[in-house]
């Protein structure tokens, strides 16, 4: 009598049940074998090797007794969003961050720069430190360890480590970061060439389109979500932004986005990098957004080689186009915004453009109105060259424009002919000049007589500490913050007269 194995008892086994469970007691061998090879494709495990039919095994060991056959059938089933994954996840990391906080000064929101020191040193003697980790996503961009991620990811953290999918971990360092943009650049020192996922093309996105998220949702590893492109050019109309200003071109998908997820890769169906995964909508499901990668690719330079974003200028100013003001310029309602003025020798005045043109393209988006071109520059850096197309007297026109960094001698001509003032560093002699009570901020010298300063009671040996919400500590602070104020209407000051703080609108 030939001993059988004991993969073939088992197999009899099951057979046997199989007649007897289903009333196929005659059925032929032809019958059963289909009938095994249906259970076997829809994944019902085998029985274990040796078993009584009284348990089952696990996948691993279906996997190790799979006919080649079944093989091939698994290979059938490796679909584009499975070769995607593939390609892409040895890119993406999990980031954990230390943040050391302190507990809030209960009288923060008194308006009095002068006790603000007081307060500090008061309580800072008295708060314990807290810690916080914070969880988020991050992909690879280099092989040499540069990894792009969202700014509030490791923004205010202490300390940065970086576990690649391998599980390894590494410290990482902060190179450069961008609040406006939610972007981040860190860097990790490997003994190895990493991994790294190049940055694809963002431009030519289809609404419909399939794409893939992965990332590590409440601190779990390497989750793939899938889903489309719900919408693209999407604002979240949320505060808290950079002068209010966030961007306004973000791609909206309804694949799941969570907590954990933000910094990670949003990919096409080929595995491509198009986009960065930065927020949820809290107040529905489903909805998600990312950062364009065209927007990212264009900063991402700056943030590795400068560590910040160099500002770009353009030299133009506008204001929204209100009917009134279109019907007196015959120009017939609709999207656009008004040069109400071009600064000579201004990259927009080089291009070509003139007062009163009405600008309909930057970068190719249509722009309806000032805040749309202001969020679209926001993305550009020093030396881009960007395509603007805008009407002039029945015409549609277009030009392209070589962005430049902003001069320091316009600041200070923005800050006598706009402002109405000159500002100087505060030093030993302001102190004693001024009878100054703070070193903080910049000191007002000089008021242009009947300026927007002068009409509003600033005084020389007054000390700003704000314009538009950022702390000023010198005066290249204040150059900056003012040339970027000269795109707004109004300029919000917060102005130190002895003990005193003062809120000031100035709408020169």
């Amino acid at each position: 009598m030939i001993a059988r194995s004991p993969a073939r008892r088992d197999k009899r086994r099951l057979t046997r049940a199989i007649l007897l469970s289903t009333g196929l007691r005659s059925a032929g061998r032809r019958a059963v074998r289909a009938l095994l090879a249906a259970l076997v494709f829809s994944g019902f495990p085998a029985l274990s090797p040796g078993g009584t039919g009284s348990g089952w095994s696990g996948p691993g060991a279906a996997e190790a007794a799979a006919s080649p056959s079944s093989l091939r059938r698994r290979k059938g089933r490796r679909s584009p969003v499975v070769l995607a994954v593939e390609h892409a996840a040895p890119s993406v990391v999990n980031i954990s961050t230390l943040q050391v906080r302190r507990r809030a000064n209960p009288f923060s929101q008194m308006r009095n720069p002068s006790t603000d020191d007081f307060f500090r040193d008061f309580f800072g003697r008295r708060t314990r430190k807290r810690r916080e980790q914070s969880l988020g996503s991050g992909v690879i961009i280099r092989a040499d360890g540069y990894i792009l991620t969202n700014e509030h990811v490791i923004s205010q953290a202490a300390k940065i480590l970086v576990q690649l999918s391998g599980g390894k971990i590494y410290p990482a360092r902060t190179i450069g970061s961008d609040p406006v943009n939610d972007l981040a650049i860190i860097k990790i020192d490997a003994d190895v060439a990493l991994p790294f996922l190049p940055m694809g093309r963002s431009g030519d996105l289809m609404i419909g389109e399939s794409v893939i998220a992965i990332g590590n949702p409440f601190g779990l590893r390497h989750t793939v979500t899938t889903g489309v492109v719900s919408a693209l050019g999407r604002s979240l109309n949320e505060k808290g932004g950079k002068q209010g200003r966030i961007p306004s071109d973000f791609i909206q998908t309804d694949a799941s986005i969570n907590p954990g997820n933000s910094g990670g890769p949003l990919l096409n169906i080929f595995g491509e990098l198009i986009g960065i995964n930065t927020a949820i909508f809290s107040k529905a499901q489903g909805i998600g957004f990312a950062i364009p990668i065209n927007r990212a690719r264009r900063i991402v330079d700056d943030l590795i080689h400068f560590g910040k974003v160099r500002k770009a200028w353009v030299g133009i100013v506008l204001q929204d186009l209100t009917p009134r003001l279109a019907a007196q310029i015959s120009y017939r309602p609709g999207q656009g915004t008004i040069a109400a003025q071009v600064l000579a020798g201004s990259p927009a005045d080089k291009a070509g453009i003139q007062r009163a043109d009405i600008l309909v393209e930057f970068g190719g988006k249509k722009i309806a109105s000032r805040e749309d071109y202001l969020n679209e520059l926001s993305g550009y850096t020093v030396g881009s060259e960007v395509s603007v197309r805008f009407w002039r007297k029945g015409n549609i026109k277009e030009t392209r424009i070589r962005l430049s960094a902003i001069p320091v001698a316009l600041a200070d001509a923005i800050a006598r002919n706009w402002l109405g003032l000159r500002v100087s560093s505060i030093d030993d002699r302001g102190v004693r000049r001024y009878n100054l009570r703070t070193r903080n901020g910049v000191v007002v010298t000089a008021v242009v007589s009947g300026g927007a300063s002068d009409s509003i009671g600033i005084r020389p040996g007054d000390v700003i500490r704000q314009v538009n919400g950022k702390s000023i500590g010198n005066v290249e602070t204040f150059r900056e913050m003012v040339v970027r104020a000269r795109e707004f209407p109004r300029v919000q000051l917060i102005v130190q007269r002895r003990n005193e703080g003062y809120n000031i609108t100035l709408e020169p």
